[in-house]
């Protein structure tokens, strides 16, 4: 650790042997970030339900010590076991990520409640358990630091995806409020807020995907998003905001959602803000 300014938490270096969990990291932005840290000297613990990709993971990691954790954040007693057995032969923890979501873009009236209720599990609350799980002995040590990966959709959520926005806009407001909590504990927080990016997040749902969407292939790169969001960390940022224009549209929304919309109208279509009042 290196001290900040005064006033200021101390910063968390990430320095050889850095502890950090990551919840989703089976694949795309999770599996970019626990890449990232173990490339720069982090034991890393990766906790998702697919624990074939999960051991194909760790193989593939630089570096020893890292772990692959059974979890289904859904689950509170399924989160503090993953915790635990991480904390158990890495001695603590430093970095908590907490990744893990799930999307279905469907009309809302369409989708069933089902979907809405895995969501608000996995998403909000799977956010909640982990970092409830997660936070108390890191402010016991006096040091670390939280991420929470939102979207982009918490700030303007688009139509058929109205319980996926909502449930992001939860981790917003939690993250936001959370961080002024832990001023003088020596433990920090940073929301990430992705747009777009080049994952597998919505393969089980590509007959189905609105006309707005702008996803796939050549989407912005999960691996760049790694290496911004642990400068951010480092930097003690409230927020990262990626691909750019997302801050933009957060602000734009915020001053004057009629002005958005019809930028989204103009860059998206029609489909992004049908209704016009």
């Amino acid at each position: 650790m290196v001290p900040g300014a005064v006033g200021k938490v101390a910063l968390m270096r990430l320095l050889p042997g850095t502890r950090a969990l990551i919840t989703g990291a089976s694949r795309g932005i999770g599996a970019a970030l626990a890449r990232e840290l173990a490339r720069r000297g982090a034991v890393v613990g990766v906790a998702a339900r697919s624990t074939g990709e999960l051991d194909a993971l760790v193989a593939s990691l630089p570096g020893d010590g890292h772990l692959a954790l059974e979890c289904d954040v859904a689950s509170r007693a399924s989160v503090g076991a993953a915790l635990e057995r991480f904390v158990a032969p890495a001695g603590g923890r430093d970095r908590l990520v907490a990744h893990a979501g799930i999307p279905h873009y469907e009309p809302f009236l369409d989708a069933p409640v089902e979907a809405a209720e895995r969501m608000t599990q996995v998403n909000w609350l799977g956010t909640v358990y982990t970092v409830h799980a997660g936070l108390e002995p890191m402010v016991a040590a006096g040091a670390g630091h939280v991420v929470v990966v939102s979207s982009g959709a918490a700030l303007r959520a688009f139509p058929s995806a109205a319980v996926y926005g909502a449930t992001k806009a939860a981790q917003r407001a939690f993250a936001e409020a959370l961080r002024h909590e832990l001023h003088g504990t020596g433990v920090s927080l940073t929301t990430v807020y992705p747009g777009e990016i080049a994952t597998s997040l919505h393969d089980h749902e590509k007959d189905r995907m609105p006309a707005w969407y702008r996803g796939g292939p050549g989407a912005a790169s999960a691996d760049v998003l790694a290496a911004k969001i642990l400068a951010a960390v480092e930097a003690d940022d409230r927020a990262l905001f990626f691909p750019p224009w997302v801050r933009l549209l957060g602000i734009l929304n915020g001053a004057t959602p009629r002005a958005a919309d019809l930028v989204l109208r103009r860059l998206r279509g029609s489909a992004a803000a049908p209704r016009r009042d």
